[in-house]
């Protein structure tokens, strides 16, 4: 017989499914990058949705799980926030180099720990305030807005890169949103109730502007659902088997394979203040995950990149 000890130690591979789930992520948005060449991206937000909608109902009803909920006010909100960060960080992959539009989304965990010290009372500490720091001053350095490096500025357009950063702003409040739901609510409802919010709210922006795909953009539809769901599966089971500061570090592999496949699909080369930029970024990322007592995390069903 097993001792308690053997029992109670975390299976292996945890780690190697967190590559797995930051490598899917990025192919996802790959594909995103692809298909918005001609559809518009709220339609592919439409797409992403509709298929997590499916499948999250199937999940729910496989486990005999009430998909409603008992708090409807915040997980409609948290569908709320999930759907604007989604829709910017979309039409943000679409109109920006993969890796930038990748990096810029990573400016979420920073302000989830700002939104949290108001919205929640989880006070900041000197971490939390230099990783604000570090992570600004790496937003500069990707984005050079012109008005304060002059000739010097970035190439990438102003109003996709600030579109960016709304996006993770959207994606920040959803996360403290789902902090606010806490254990209250089983982690598929969560996720179910981002569909099912973003569904509906999609359609209006879309109906004037449909644009029937081809089969090879059918193709790529299907992939950014399928990919998201190989991800989420990956990220989850991970998260339950590694601590969540070492896991979620390893998510930021996600950058790194964005920018592989700018460079190979797009011939996308980042130049050296980007890489600073997302080294600094990145790092204030760690620095907030690093040391001290840990926050409350959120279920890892709604770890994700975009939503």
């Amino acid at each position: 017989m097993a001792d308690a000890s053997s029992q109670t130690k975390p299976a292996p591979g945890g780690m190697h499914l967190m590559v797995v789930a930051a490598c899917f992520f990025s192919l996802m948005a790959l594909c995103v990058k692809l298909v918005g060449e001609r559809i518009p991206a709220q339609q592919i937000v439409v797409f992403r949705a509709g298929i997590a909608l499916v499948l999250s109902w199937w999940m729910l009803r496989r486990r005999g799980i009430t998909p409603w909920g008992k708090h409807r006010g915040l997980l409609f909100l948290r569908g709320v926030f999930g759907f604007l960060g989604l829709s910017c960080f979309f039409w943000a992959v679409v109109h920006l180099p993969l890796a930038e539009a990748t990096v810029l989304q990573y400016l979420n965990p920073v302000l989830t720990a700002i939104l949290a010290g108001l919205v929640l009372g989880e006070g900041l500490r000197r971490r939390e305030i230099l990783s604000v720091g570090i992570s600004l001053l790496g937003l500069l350095l990707v984005t050079r807005p012109a008005v304060l490096f002059g000739g010097g500025s970035s190439d990438l357009d102003p109003v996709a890169s600030a579109i960016a950063v709304l996006g993770a702003a959207f994606s920040a409040c959803a996360y403290v949103t789902v902090r606010k739901i806490g254990t209250r609510e089983h982690p598929l409802v969560i996720v179910f109730w981002f569909p099912l919010v973003a569904t509906p709210l999609s359609l209006p922006a879309v109906i004037p502007v449909w644009t029937w795909p081809t089969l090879r953009e059918w193709l790529l539809i299907l992939a950014v659902g399928a990919f998201t769901q190989i991800a989420q599966v990956a990220m989850t089971t991970g998260l339950q088997r590694e601590p969540a500061g070492r896991a979620t570090a390893v998510s930021y592999l996600q950058v790194v394979f964005a920018a592989i496949w700018g460079v190979l699909v797009f011939g996308e080369v980042p130049d050296l203040s980007t890489l600073v930029g997302a080294a600094m970024i990145i790092g204030s990322a760690f620095l907030l995950m690093s040391g001290g007592k840990k926050r409350p995390a959120a279920p890892p069903g709604e770890r994700s990149t975009a939503a």
